[in-house]
C-alpha cells in the first residue's frame, strides 16, 4: 500500500552538516537565554519543516522520523487532509468556547469517539487539551459516579505532570522528584512484565487484585487506571489475560476501569485501541496524542450513565475542543480509516519485529524486543544478565541521532528504546531507519 505523502522534500534521509548543525546551534544558544532549563531536548536540531516520516532542520538535513513527536504524528507531516481542514477553520473561526457557544466540529468528534472506542453500549465524551488533562478528568469523572475515593495504579505507570497525574506516576526523576506533596488516595500495585516476573497474565493479576483487597478494600476502589500497553514505563505488554481479569474485578467490584489509550490508541497497535488485542471494553478511554495529527486535543469517552452523572459545569476548560483542534482530530480519523493504517501498523510491526529479533541473536545487549503494532521496543540490559543497560540506551539513541535517526528511550530503568515511527513510513524508510539502528546496538555490543 502506498502511503507515501507526496511533496517536495523528499522521502530520503540526508545529512549536509555535522549535527546539530550551525544554524541549530546558534537557536540552542538563544534557547538557553530564555527557556527553563527545567525543559530538556532530545536532539537540538531545530525543526522547519516536515513531511511524511522526513524532518528538515533548519540547516537543510533531513531526518528520519522514528519518534513521531511521541507517537502524535502518527498520519505523518503535512497531510493535506489536515493542512486544508486545519486552514480552512482557521479562516472560519478559532475559538468561542465550546462552553459558551458551541459548534458542530466538536460533536463529531464526540460521535467518532463513541464509535470507535470498544464496546457498542452509549458513550458520550468530553474533550480537553492534554493527556494529563484527560486522566485527571477522567479520576473526577469515577469518583463523582461511584462515590469512592481510591485509584489504583500499577508499578511503571507513566500518566502525566500534573499534581494529580504525577501521583498516579511511578518514575520519580525527572517527573516527581521534589514536587510533592501529591494528592492523596493513590495506590500502586504490581503489574504485569512477563521479561521481569515470568508471570502468566492470571498470575499476575491475582497478584494485584490481593494487594488491592488487602492494602486498599474494594469497597474504596473507584478505578483502576491502567496503559494497556505502558509508554514511559518501557513498553511493557502485559501478559495476556491481566487486562481481562483486572477489568472482570473492577465489574464484580462495582468499580470502574479507566483505559489510559493516549499513547497506544489510534491505530499505533495494529487496532484502533489496545484493549481491542484481548477484548476488555473498558468504562472510560482517555486519548490525546494521535488524536488530532498534532493539534492539542485530548478526550475522556466513557459509559453514558457514568458521564453524564457529572453535575452541569462539572467539566469543562477554556480551549477543550478547540474548533481548529476538533476538525484536525476528523481529518486525522479519516486519513486512518481512509488509509487503514491500523493494517499498515501490523505490517511495520511484522517487520520491524523480525529485523531486531535477528540483530538480537547477534548481539549481547538485547534482553527483550517487544510491543505490538507500530509501538515497538527493545529492553538492553548487560551482556549475560538482566540488570538495565541505561547507558547501552543513551549510546544507541546518540549513534541514530547523529546518523539522522530520530530515536527516543523510554522506561522506569532508562534502559529501552521506543520506536513510534509515523504509519505512513514507507517500506524503504523503515528499512534504512532499522539499518542504522543495528549499526548502532552492534557499535555496542
Amino acid at each position: 500500500m502506498d502511503t507515501t505523502v507526496q511533496t517536495t522534500i523528499g522521502t530520503q534521509r540526508a545529512l549536509v552538516t555535522e549535527l546539530p548543525g550551525p544554524k541549530s546551534q546558534e537557536l540552542h544558544a538563544r534557547r538557553r537565554k530564555v527557556v527553563s532549563a527545567g525543559l530538556t531536548n532530545g536532539f537540538p536540531v531545530y525543526i522547519d519543516r516536515a513531511a511524511g516520516a522526513i524532518l528538515v532542520d533548519v540547516d537543510g538535513n533531513h531526518l528520519l522520523d522514528l519518534g513521531s513527536g511521541i507517537a502524535v504524528t502518527s498520519i505523518g507531516h503535512a497531510v493535506p487532509a489536515l493542512i486544508d481542514a486545519v486552514s480552512e477553520q482557521v479562516a472560519a473561526f478559532t475559538h468561542t468556547c465550546f462552553m459558551v457557544t458551541p459548534y458542530e466540529a466538536y460533536i463529531q468528534v464526540c460521535e467518532e469517539l463513541a464509535a470507535l472506542t470498544p464496546g457498542d453500549h452509549e458513550k458520550t465524551s468530553a474533550l480537553f487539551n492534554s493527556g494529563a488533562e484527560a486522566i485527571e478528568n477522567a479520576v473526577k469523572i469515577a469518583r463523582l459516579a461511584t462515590g469512592r475515593p481510591a485509584i489504583i495504579v500499577v508499578d511503571h505507570a507513566y500518566h502525566g505532570r500534573t499534581n494529580l497525574t504525577m501521583a498516579l506516576t511511578a518514575k520519580n526523576m525527572p517527573y516527581k522528584d521534589h514536587f510533592g506533596p501529591f494528592a492523596p488516595e493513590i495506590y500502586r500495585v504490581p503489574t504485569s512484565y512477563p521479561y521481569r516476573d515470568g508471570l502468566s497474565g492470571p498470575e499476575a493479576a491475582a497478584r494485584a487484585i490481593a494487594e488491592i483487597e488487602s492494602s486498599v478494600g474494594a469497597h474504596n476502589v473507584a478505578a483502576i487506571v491502567i496503559e494497556p500497553i505502558q509508554g514511559e514505563g518501557g513498553f511493557i505488554v502485559p501478559a495476556e489475560g491481566f487486562l481481562p481479569a483486572l477489568s472482570a474485578w473492577t465489574t464484580a467490584n462495582g468499580a470502574l476501569f479507566i483505559a489510559d489509550e493516549i499513547q497506544s490508541g489510534f491505530c499505533r497497535t495494529g487496532a484502533w485501541f489496545a484493549v481491542d488485542h484481548e477484548g476488555v471494553i473498558p468504562d472510560i478511554v482517555t486519548t490525546a496524542k494521535g488524536l488530532a495529527g498534532g493539534m492539542p486535543l485530548a478526550g475522556v469517552t466513557g459509559r453514558a450513565e457514568i458521564m453524564n452523572q457529572v453535575h452541569e459545569g462539572g467539566l469543562g476548560g477554556t480551549y477543550g475542543g478547540n474548533p481548529v483542534a476538533a476538525v484536525a482530530a476528523l481529518a486525522t480519523i479519516a486519513t486512518m480509516r481512509d488509509l487503514d493504517l491500523a493494517a499498515r501498523a501490523r505490517h511495520i510491526g511484522d517487520v520491524a519485529f523480525a529485523a531486531l529479533r535477528e540483530l538480537q541473536k547477534d548481539t549481547t545487549i538485547i534482553g527483550e524486543v517487544r510491543g505490538r503494532g507500530a509501538m515497538i521496543a527493545m529492553e538492553l540490559v548487560e551482556p549475560g544478565t538482566t540488570t538495565p543497560n541505561a547507558a547501552a540506551a543513551k549510546a544507541i539513541v546518540n549513534f541514530c541521532n547523529q546518523h539522522g535517526v530520530i530515536a527516543i528511550s523510554c522506561g522506569t530503568y532508562g534502559n529501552v528504546i521506543r520506536l513510534l515511527p509515523p504509519l505512513v513510513i514507507t517500506d524503504e524508510q523503515l528499512a534504512d531507519g532499522l539499518e542504522v539502528l543495528a549499526a548502532a546496538v552492534r557499535s555496542i555490543g
